[in-house]
């Protein structure tokens, strides 16, 4: 059912969008600690571990999500949603301790971006997808929501490149910059679910 799917589909694009940054953070830092000398290595690979057991801990949160319904998909939103912020706090942790200066915190931002922008384009795909199960009258709102979301994406991007090319803002300012993309996503997230929801009751005659 249209409005079932898109119910489900926001809360694992919510989702989703936050893992794939959680692995593309990873392979960031990995990537730095393969080049540290031996004794420091060892101790950023333990913090590294520790943000890993993190990461799993959420995707596996979101895999036993089994129960449909909006209370359901809510109540497990906010649990993960204070698992997501703590793995960003340990972000900045181990930056501040491991961290090389600017060069680092740009190449972890580089690869938070690359992995948002994605999930804004994969999500964007999946609803077109999805929109397809209504008849041309009925998803007028819908199709206006995702031309918002396409629209939206690319000022994400416009803006998220720019500082990434300026090279010269600090962690907190990265950081600040790709939470308010996030939740310009999960905004445009929540007006595509209430669009199908509008749809589909307007579809059964409701």
């Amino acid at each position: 059912m249209p409005t079932k799917h898109s119910s489900a589909h926001s809360f694992l694009s919510w989702a989703k969008e936050r893992i794939d940054e959680m692995d593309a953070t990873l392979a960031s830092l990995e990537g730095k600690s393969a080049q540290m000398q031996a004794e420091t290595r060892v101790k950023a690979d333990q913090f590294i571990a520790e943000m890993k057991k993190r990461r799993d801990e959420f995707t596996s949160a979101v895999e036993r999500q089994v129960e449909p319904g909006e209370a359901a998909w809510q109540a497990t939103t906010a649990r993960l949603e204070a698992e997501w912020k703590g793995f960003q706090a340990e972000t900045a942790k181990y930056l501040d301790t491991f961290g090389e200066g600017i060069e680092q915190e740009q190449a972890v931002f580089q690869s938070q971006v690359a992995a948002q922008l994605n999930a804004w384009r994969e999500t964007t795909d999946k609803l077109n997808a999805a929109a397809k199960e209504f008849a041309t009258e009925r998803r007028r709102e819908i199709d206006a929501t995702v031309a918002r979301m396409k629209a939206d994406t690319v000022a994400a991007e416009q803006k998220l490149q720019d500082l990434a090319r300026a090279g010269s803002e600090s962690w907190s300012a990265l950081n600040a910059a790709l939470s308010e993309t996030r939740s310009t996503f999960d905004r445009a997230n929540q007006a595509a679910r209430e669009a199908f929801r509008r749809a589909t009751r307007t579809g059964s005659g409701e």
